[in-house]
């Protein structure tokens, strides 16, 4: 049987060394390779791949909306978060977005050979150290208001922007934010972005 594989990656030198790479392997074909996150679905639909190989930083939609978007539109095709970004919030995102392996570029070729064909055995592939990242890091201690707090603050608004984007009071968006500071053990607000980001908890 040939495993039929779809990359994306928005670096056409690593996309390149990727397709080569696993070209090498007797089961293996390419059979497209995109730079951008929002042209994944249509390939995939376009040659049905049993498995694809998605980076997580890319124009258009990162990967791991694009993980999402493949698990709704071609749920058959197996999805591998292939990232230079070895964090926790990463790993845990991505298996919430559908994503049945995770695995670093910094892992040898018969490492990552061997990921996609326990993906296509219907095994979950996960770089241990990260598994064990995310499970330190534990479950949430934020409520679902001090995270949308949170994502809002991400892009630098003030109080009064968050407080009328979520239609909030601005003392109530204050107290979610000094929650959500002080659960993070952070300084400031973007530090607790940055900190529940890392742990998986927004």
């Amino acid at each position: 049987m040939t495993i039929r594989l779809l990359l994306a990656d928005d670096q056409e030198l690593i996309r390149g060394a990727l397709s080569a790479l696993l070209d090498l392997e007797e089961d293996f074909e390419v059979v497209a390779a995109v730079g951008r996150g929002d042209e994944v679905v249509a390939a995939a639909l376009a040659h049905r791949p049993d498995v694809a190989l998605l980076d997580i930083e890319m124009p258009g939609l990162d990967g791991l909306a694009a993980a999402a978007a493949l698990a709704q539109q071609a749920p058959e095709c197996r999805v591998i978060v292939l990232t230079t970004f070895g964090r926790a919030g990463y790993l845990r995102r991505a298996m919430t977005a559908g994503a049945v392996g995770f695995v670093v570029k910094d892992t040898s070729p018969e490492a990552l050979a061997d990921a996609v064909r326990r993906v296509v055995r219907g095994e979950r592939v996960v770089d241990p150290a990260l598994a064990a990242a995310t499970l330190a890091a534990g479950d949430s201690p934020l409520t679902g208001r001090e995270r949308d707090v949170l994502n809002a603050a991400r892009s630098g608004a003030s109080v009064a922007q968050i407080a009328a984007q979520l239609h909030l009071s601005e003392g109530t968006v204050r107290n979610y934010l000094s929650a959500a500071i002080t659960k993070t053990a952070a300084r400031n607000r973007m530090e607790a972005v940055r900190v529940a980001d890392d742990r998986g908890w927004l």
